[in-house]
């Protein structure tokens, strides 16, 4: 059962989020990097999310914390099911977000077409993980990414959304976020700030000696989901 849910865009450190909650016992974390590293999870995901087959309770079943897309568009369901969860909010500047997530997230439709162009190209022969990967990451660009890149930015899946819309999308979910969380119920946290906010809300001991988790960096990232595309792990 959850215990705490992201309610964070993708690119707003959720990726270090994910490490630190793990480090301080509430883990395992789920992340984007969950669902399109195992074909399992990208299956259920491809389906209606929190109905039928995909309940919360299957999508989840395992966790304790949650943390990025789809978690992060689907926070307010997610949340509803889990009303004693605590609700943490990643967040940065929002024109640092959208250059990053312009560099990373919003190109991995074409980095899984180059994906799909070595798999197909030259000896002509496919790689079998790399071939079901691909295959189950396309079902979920169909299916779930389409759904959110559509409801968050009001373009398909394919499209990278201007600055002046994303960056509108990115700052109206912030408020939003803000305007539905009770104050005893949310943070909302920079990964610059530390331990301190984080540990004193969850009510947890602050790690000695441990510095903050700072992982994510756009080549990194990038390095990641390429591993994941060929049927790697992203960890």
């Amino acid at each position: 059962m959850l215990r705490v849910i992201g309610a964070g865009y993708p690119r707003t450190g959720t990726l270090s989020m994910k490490a630190a909650l793990e480090q301080l016992g509430f883990g395992p974390c789920h992340h984007m990097f969950e669902v399109m590293s195992s074909p399992e999870q990208s299956a259920l995901w491809s389906l209606t999310p929190g109905e039928g087959e995909a309940s919360w309770d299957r999508l989840y079943e395992g966790y304790e914390s949650a943390v990025d897309w789809p978690t992060g568009y689907f926070w307010e369901e997610v949340s509803q099911a889990y009303p004693d969860a605590k609700i943490l909010l990643t967040v940065r500047d929002a024109r640092r977000w959208y250059k990053s997530a312009s560099e990373t997230i919003f190109q991995s439709p074409r980095m899984l077409d180059a994906v799909d162009g070595e798999e197909h190209g030259g000896a002509g022969q496919e790689d079998a993980a790399g071939a079901t990967t691909t295959a189950h990451l396309r079902r979920l660009h169909e299916t779930l990414l389409s759904t959110m890149w559509r409801g968050a930015f009001g373009v398909g899946a394919d499209e990278v959304p201007d600055e002046a819309t994303a960056v509108a999308a990115f700052e109206r979910h912030i408020e939003y976020v803000r305007s539905r969380v009770s104050e005893d119920r949310l943070l909302v946290f920079e990964a610059a700030q530390g331990w301190e906010p984080l540990c004193d809300f969850l009510g947890v001991p602050v790690p000695e000696d441990e510095p903050f988790p700072h992982l994510n960096e756009s080549e990194d990232l990038k390095e990641r989901l390429g591993n994941v595309m060929r049927g790697g792990r992203p960890y």
